[in-house]
């Protein structure tokens, strides 16, 4: 409607500025009265016909207003209705769950009713019980003379001395069966004496260094947006950490073997100098056949060192793997042999098989080379690599019982077992700083105080040994030995220590008079 208001207005403009025009040549050039007069007509006309059409075009501007607001209150309408109907929707679902939360609280409350019901059924049969209890002391107490806290005592009493005593004796006669028994069971000693190792900890090294000529070196190593870094990182399967450290770069990977070959690429690439993807992905082929060929050659060279022959070639493959695998700070290539030939030594003193018990060392920690690529523990996978490789079943058994996950059933597990620890036990093979040994110290002085009758505890032989003295008016003979049984089994439960602790019991009676 505005615009048919702005062309009425543009229509009349130009119409009045027509009749201008005109009377103003009809005073300027003074025209005859006939031309003049036919010029008023033909105005007259002009601005008829405009009025004319301006009406026109106003009211089909109303109908087509009156059209669309028509439409407007039909749609508005529709809306309210389709509104409407929704709520009488929701309401409908409301008032259905109303309903059925009122059933399921009747349903709760008839059930409350019932359990309370039986509690005071329960409550009842309690207190008849009682009653029937207490009927029945009284009458004990009666008859014998004592009351039940009297009686308690008097049992006790009794039957301390007589347990203290038997316990003492089952275990001296244990421990003779023991040292009496066939030359099967002495050769487990032998093994067993030295097994006790510590718990499994993380300390190995996730992390390599590549030294740089200069810092500029890192820009060329990044790339352009980052390209070379990518390139490098997917190749490998490592993670390059650049930041403020001067002229180096951090390689970081929980894998040993991807970290080497990052490590010899990374080199290569700062030696030669050309630096971009396609030459990152050629360096890395090359870096990887090296470090196969370093596997391969540790491998055997290893077997040659132990005198081992025979092993299958993916064993041979694995044991240079482990090359460069480090565990507790040893290497555990080096740990492996090194349990080989201690293996090897006790095998030859007590009459095993030596072959057996150095084959058997050599494997025990083969797991160690999957352990990152497979799931399950290294024992697991070398277990599982052994039987694929059609290993005996007693070097089987000696790989799955080397750090007692299952019982030791055989002289060569024992001696696997007690290999394992002397190798971990050796001065510098494991890491402990001062501050763990003295709290180790403390605690082990800690458990022998916690025990009635003891007077003092000292831990000696740098923590190999704990000499305890106990009072004599409060610990018998009888007692000492199940005291000393008692103190060595909380020492194996609560602490974790390399090789073995010895726990003396000393218990001293001092007399003494003045001659006159």
């Amino acid at each position: 409607m505005h615009d048919v208001i702005i062309i009425v207005t543009i229509i009349i403009a130009v119409i009045l500025a027509v009749v201008g025009f005109l009377i103003g040549s009809f005073y300027r050039k003074k025209a005859d009265a006939t031309i003049l007069g036919s010029a008023d007509e033909q105005a007259r006309k002009i601005l008829s016909d405009a009025v004319n059409t301006a009406e026109a075009k106003k009211k089909e501007a109303l109908i087509e207003a009156k059209d669309e607001i028509h439409r407007l209150r039909t749609e508005a309408d529709n809306e309210i209705k389709e509104r409407r109907r929704e709520v009488q929707r929701q309401e409908n679902r409301f008032q259905q769950k109303e309903e059925a939360m009122d059933r399921k609280l009747l349903n709760l409350e008839k059930k409350e009713e019932d359990i309370a019901k039986k509690q005071k059924e329960v409550d009842a049969r309690n207190a008849e019980s009682e009653q029937i209890k207490k009927s029945q002391l009284e009458m004990l107490e009666r008859i014998s003379g004592f009351t039940a806290s009297q009686a308690k005592d008097h049992l006790l009493s009794l039957l301390d001395g007589e347990l203290n005593h038997e316990k003492a004796l089952k275990i001296e006669m244990y421990q003779k069966q023991i040292k009496d028994n066939s030359e099967e069971i002495a050769q487990k000693i032998i093994g067993e004496a030295i097994q006790r190792c510590a718990a499994d900890h993380s300390s190995e090294a996730t992390i390599s260094v590549v030294e740089l000529p200069s810092d500029e070196m890192k820009g060329r190593i990044i790339g352009r947006e980052g390209r070379n870094i990518r390139a490098i990182e997917t190749a490998t399967g490592v993670d390059l950490i650049i930041d403020d450290t001067p002229e180096a770069i951090t390689i970081s990977s929980f894998d040993p073997i991807r970290r080497e070959i990052a490590r010899l690429s990374l080199e290569k690439l700062i030696m030669d100098g050309r630096i971009h993807p396609a030459r990152i992905e050629e360096t890395v082929t090359k870096a990887t056949a090296e470090v196969e060929k370093v596997i391969a050659r540790e491998g055997e060279k290893a077997c040659l060192s132990a005198g081992i022959h025979g092993l299958n070639p993916e064993l041979v493959r694995l044991l240079g793997k482990l090359y460069y695998r480090t565990s507790y700070g040893q290497n555990v290539l080096n740990h492996s042999l090194e349990v080989c030939h201690l293996a090897g030594l006790m095998a030859s003193e007590i009459g095993a098989n030596v072959t057996l018990a150095k084959r058997a060392g050599l494997l025990h920690d083969i797991g160690k080379a999957i352990d990152h690529e497979q799931e399950g523990s290294h024992i697991q996978l070398g277990v599982e690599v052994a039987k694929r490789c059609k290993e005996s079943e007693e070097i089987i058994h000696a790989i799955h019982a080397h750090h007692g996950e299952v019982e030791a059933k055989t002289v060569i597990a024992c001696l696997v077992q007690a290999a394992d620890a002397i190798s971990a036990a050796r001065p510098g093979a494991r890491r402990e700083n001062i501050e763990n040994y003295i709290k180790r110290l403390e605690k082990l002085e800690e458990i022998a105080n916690s025990f009635t009758g003891v007077e003092n505890s000292y831990a000696i032989q740098a923590g190999r040994e704990i000499r305890i003295i106990v009072k004599p008016e409060l610990i018998s003979d009888d007692q000492m030995t199940i005291m000393a049984h008692d103190i060595a089994q909380r020492i194996e439960n609560e602490m974790e220590y390399p090789g073995q602790i010895k726990v003396n019991v000393i218990r001293e009676n001092r007399v003494s008079d003045i001659a006159k």
